[in-house]
């Protein structure tokens, strides 16, 4: 996994990394934020229109028929941490 960087985001600051308007498209999950701006299943901030960036995702990819391995991929980056 790459980590871009090692920031702090609040819940409202997430928020604004949402994919739409040119913004990067982050998402928490257990606790850490990454970026998923060059993945293009997440077009748009969003993935398969079940999963919305700028927010924390935990409980839904536990519930997703795949496992937190996806966030190994190349195009995923760990950039900080949710406080």
């Amino acid at each position: 996994m790459t980590v871009l960087a090692e920031l702090e985001f609040t819940v409202k600051e997430l928020e604004e990394y949402n994919g739409k308007n040119g913004k990067p498209t982050y998402f928490a999950y257990d606790g850490k934020v990454f970026d998923v701006s060059q993945s293009d299943l997440w077009s748009g901030g969003e993935h398969m229109n079940s999963h919305h960036a700028g927010k924390d995702i935990t409980e839904e990819l536990d519930l997703a028929p795949h496992g937190e391995e996806v966030l190994n991929r190349i195009n995923v980056k760990l950039v900080g941490t949710l406080v």
